[in-house]
């Protein structure tokens, strides 16, 4: 069994994310760790958490805290603390606030909870990733950003509903940046195992269209009820029972690259990964085509310039 905390523990994202992990049978010790002025909030959620769960025999146990001594022995650390994005805003115009807050609580992780892995949710995700490992130290593997996960799902969603299939028949990935330079791998896509050039005429499926639902479908999300709850929330949660189950799946996650995918290096973008109790065991190699390569390089150059003004900040 493992422990998790979690920081940003009040927000949208980290308490659906922490009553989740309360209702998994992986989680033995879940912390919700705040800011001293949140305390009472937190300690309010654990409390209404506890209701929850004595409905359905849960044995979680849960605690409020604002005492870095508390996040010790974490198997995960999860970062969700920041500022949230609100209607159209572009998710890099949060990197330097939100850059100040994971930095400091990578930090404190490092010096509190050496052994654990960091996951890191806060926006904008890859320059993040960047930021948590730069602070901590840690080995980039031990470093893990959301990514493109809960965009692949997204991905799922919409070609399951344009082929009117069920999504785990859906075999696909998104890499990349999580923002508007994702890249939808359609060359690597499968159907029922049937490579997607086999099941249909390329012309049936446009192509720019998806791309378009897919990067504006958490700013769509964000106008008709003022904030993304549920989809990240769930994405999260599953890279954290797929980590403490050790289940060695291949996800889509923010990682810094030396160079495995397309020579790139020097930036945290979303790749395919194989996860296990120790954080990645390795990313795996991919091929695209001509498209998706400018498309990856593109997303590698935007993200990079980011992280730069990031740390460049932090001389000043």
């Amino acid at each position: 069994m493992a422990k998790v905390c979690i920081m940003g523990s009040t927000g949208v994202i980290g308490r659906n994310v922490a009553f989740s992990l309360a209702r998994m049978d992986l989680v033995d010790e879940l912390v919700l760790f705040t800011r001293h002025s949140s305390y009472e909030k937190a300690s309010g959620e654990v409390m209404d958490m506890y209701d929850a769960l004595a409905v359905e025999d849960f044995d979680c146990k849960l605690y409020a805290s604002s005492d870095y001594e508390d996040i010790s022995e974490s198997d995960i650390v999860l970062i969700t603390a920041g500022a949230p994005r609100q209607e159209g805003m572009n998710r890099l115009e949060l990197a330097i606030p939100n850059a100040k807050i994971v930095r400091k609580y990578s930090k404190k992780i490092a010096r509190y909870a050496p052994d654990s892995i960091i996951l890191i949710a806060t926006n904008p995700v890859d320059v993040m990733t960047t930021v948590a490992l730069d602070a901590s130290r840690f080995d980039k593997f031990k470093v893990i950003g959301l990514g493109n996960h809960l965009d692949s799902l997204r991905l799922k969603i919409i070609l399951a509903n344009f082929f009117n299939i069920n999504s785990r028949e859906i075999h696909t990935r998104v890499i990349g940046e999580h923002g508007d330079h994702m890249v939808p791998l359609i060359s690597s896509t499968a159907i029922g195992g049937i490579p997607l050039k086999y099941f249909i005429e390329p012309t049936q499926l446009d192509i720019d269209d998806i791309k378009n639902k897919l990067k504006n479908a958490g700013n769509t999300i964000i106008s008709k009820k003022g904030a993304t709850e549920y989809g990240p929330s769930y994405a999260i949660s599953n890279l954290i029972s797929t980590i403490l189950a050790d289940s060695h799946k291949i996800l889509t996650v923010s990682t810094y690259l030396d160079g495995e995918i397309e020579g790139v290096k020097g930036v945290s973008l979303g790749v395919p990964v194989v996860l296990s109790k120790n954080g990645i065991r390795n990313i795996i190699k991919i091929r695209m085509n001509d498209i998706e390569y400018e498309e990856f390089h593109d997303a590698a150059v935007t993200v990079k310039k980011a992280t730069k003004e990031v740390f460049d900040h932090f001389k000043e």
